[in-house]
């Protein structure tokens, strides 16, 4: 097994990790853990996040949030849900994922199980620095539909389509937001408070279904 550290990046990847070792990493190292795992055919990153990963995924989740609750559509909020199939030899945490259209397939569920439950509607990835595998590739394998990838300064939506992802300018879960309009909230999380944003953003919604 090959170790590879990047602490700049505040990343670690090894190699050569077999499937095995990859579960029992998982359940040795639980829940509770600061880290994140992203696994693909043998690679594995594990990512410790910093705050100006964090604050981005906070911002988002409320905005997905309150942008459900003023659409009156329901959601599953996922987190950062171990995502994995054995069969594909393919598992990541994201930084949140939610159920949207396949909510109600999962409503009630207490165990995630994707050989039989649909995969999330739709995953958030803030890659700040770059990531040592390809998660598109992951999510691929996975059956995720949608991904909102932010960098810390630009946010790009992309749709599944036979097994590859395209850049999209308007949201699939939510069709009413496009890239653009999202991107400019997030903008302005950096310099607004937390609360003042929210009431801004809920005005800006309402004012669209309106």
């Amino acid at each position: 097994m090959l170790l590879k550290s990047i602490p700049a990046e505040q990343r670690t990847v090894l190699y050569n990790v077999s499937w095995e070792t990859f579960e029992a990493l998982l359940r040795d190292t639980g829940e509770g853990r600061g880290s994140r795992f992203a696994y693909d055919c043998g690679t594995l990153e594990i990512m410790t996040p910093l705050f100006e990963h964090e604050n981005p995924k906070i911002q988002f989740d409320r905005l997905i949030f309150a942008l459900a609750e003023e659409l009156e559509i329901e959601i599953r909020s996922a987190g950062s849900t171990t995502l994995k199939r054995q069969r594909f030899t393919k598992g990541i945490e994201p930084d949140s994922c939610y159920y949207i259209q396949n909510e109600p397939k999962i409503r009630g569920k207490q165990e995630l199980d994707l050989k039989t439950d649909p995969a999330p509607d739709l995953a958030i990835e803030i890659d700040i620095t770059s990531s040592s595998v390809n998660k598109f590739n992951i999510y691929a394998g996975l059956g995720v539909a949608e991904i909102w990838r932010y960098d810390g300064a630009v946010l790009k939506f992309y749709q599944l389509v036979e097994s590859e992802y395209i850049e999209i300018n308007f949201s699939i879960a939510f069709p009413l937001i496009s890239v653009g309009d999202m991107n400019r909230f997030i903008e302005q999380s950096k310099t607004m408070g937390e609360i003042a944003l929210l009431k801004s953003f809920r005005v800006w919604v309402r004012g669209k279904i309106g």
